[in-house]
C-alpha cells in the first residue's frame, strides 16, 4: 500500500514568514505535540532528521528524514526511510492574498506494526497518516497566523 498526498494549504501571511516558520525547526517538537522524537537542527540540505510521530492508534512511526534539496524560500525535498519510505515535497508559492503552501508526498509502509496495519486494515493506515498531515497543517497554520515563536 502506497501512502500518496497531495495537499494544498493556503496561510494568510507572505512566503518569508511562513518560510521563517518552516526554518524554526527546534521549536517542532513544541508544536506539535505527536512528535516525540525529533533531533532536527536545521533546514538545510544535507541534514538528517531522526523522528518518532505518535498518531491517534496504538503504534508510533520511526524514520529519518534526509534532506536532498532545499531552495530557500520556496522547496524542500526529502527521503524518508524508516518505518515508512518514500519521498515528500513542500514548496510555498506567493500568493495575492498570502501563500499557498503545497505538500506532496509518497511514502509506502516498510517496518513494524504500520506495515501490517497497511496490509490488514489500509483504512486505519490511511486514517493515521491523514491524522498526522492534517493535525500538523492545522497547528502549522495556528503559528503563522499568531507569529509565535517564529
Amino acid at each position: 500500500m502506497k501512502l500518496t498526498t497531495a495537499r494544498r494549504l493556503h496561510l494568510d501571511a507572505d512566503r518569508a514568514v511562513v518560510w521563517t516558520a518552516m526554518t524554526q525547526v527546534r521549536q517542532f517538537t513544541s508544536w506539535w505535540p505527536w512528535l516525540h522524537h525529533f533531533d532536527g537542527t536545521e533546514l538545510v540540505a544535507g541534514s538528517v532528521w531522526t523522528c518518532v510521530v505518535q498518531p491517534p492508534l496504538p503504534y508510533s512511526l520511526r524514520f529519518t528524514v534526509a534532506l536532498e534539496e532545499v531552495v530557500a524560500p520556496s522547496f524542500v525535498l526529502a527521503t524518508v526511510t524508516g518505518d515508512v519510505e518514500g519521498t515528500a515535497s513542500v514548496a510555498l508559492e506567493e500568493e495575492d492574498s498570502g501563500c499557498l503552501v503545497v505538500l506532496g508526498s509518497s511514502l509506502t509502509p516498510r517496518e513494524g506494526v504500520l506495515r501490517v496495519v497497511a496490509t490488514l486494515v489500509p483504512p486505519v493506515a490511511r486514517y493515521g497518516h491523514d491524522w498526522v498531515l492534517d493535525t500538523g497543517a492545522r497547528q502549522f497554520a495556528d503559528r503563522v497566523a499568531s507569529r509565535r515563536e517564529l
